[in-house]
């Protein structure tokens, strides 16, 4: 079975129409890839629930993972729990850059600490070129800004959370493709999920 996770990071994007801050495009936080923290009511028993009817409702519809809008918000959700502030840390850097940039003919090379982590900025002398790195709390980079586009980073606890809902929902999925009902509710391990891991399926 083939576990899809959405880790590492996103491809270089460019965003319009979301507002800006310094001249610099803020990120799209509406777009499906793009994870932000969100407070959730819903517990994780619910979740697993949920996971495990939209397998099988995307069984019915021959859709598989990201194939499935609905497969798509679960994941944002679901990941969202565990986000840092993405949002409010790319506001606050973008802002803290706004107020640092110089108009010199030298680079300009400057870090500045976050209330939730802290920015990179690194400007060429050509004045075209701009890099600035996001990092959390935990010092883990979660965005980089340059050439007018941005690229998220996946944290390992969001990298973790992904890889929990694959498996929950493989699993599911594999159980409507072998005619399984679901109200046998099927269980995955996710302390360690290969255990659970169908290569053949």
């Amino acid at each position: 079975m083939q576990v899809n996770s959405f880790n590492s990071l996103l491809q270089n994007r460019c965003f319009s129409g979301t507002g800006s801050i310094g001249g610099i495009h803020l990120p799209n936080f509406d777009d499906k890839y793009t994870f932000s923290k969100k407070k959730s009511s819903v517990s994780d028993e619910e979740y697993h629930k949920q996971i495990r009817e939209q397998a099988y409702k995307d069984f019915e519809k021959g859709q598989f993972q990201n194939k499935s809008e609905e497969f798509n918000k679960l994941m944002k959700s679901y990941v969202s729990k565990v986000s840092p502030d993405r949002k409010g840390i790319i506001a606050s850097g973008l802002k803290a850059v706004s107020r640092n940039r110089q108009n010199v003919s030298k680079p300009i090379d400057f870090m500045a600490t976050l209330l939730e982590g802290k920015v990179k900025y690194q400007k060429q002398p050509s004045g075209n070129n701009e890099y600035i790195e996001f990092y959390d709390k935990n010092g883990e980079m979660v965005a980089t800004y340059s050439n007018n586009g941005w690229t998220m980073y996946t944290t390992n606890a969001e990298a973790s959370r992904q890889t929990e809902l694959c498996m929950i929902y493989n699993e599911a999925w594999g159980s409507a493709k072998r005619g399984i009902p679901l109200a046998s509710k099927e269980t995955v391990n996710v302390e360690n999920p290969q255990n659970n891991f169908d290569a053949k399926a």
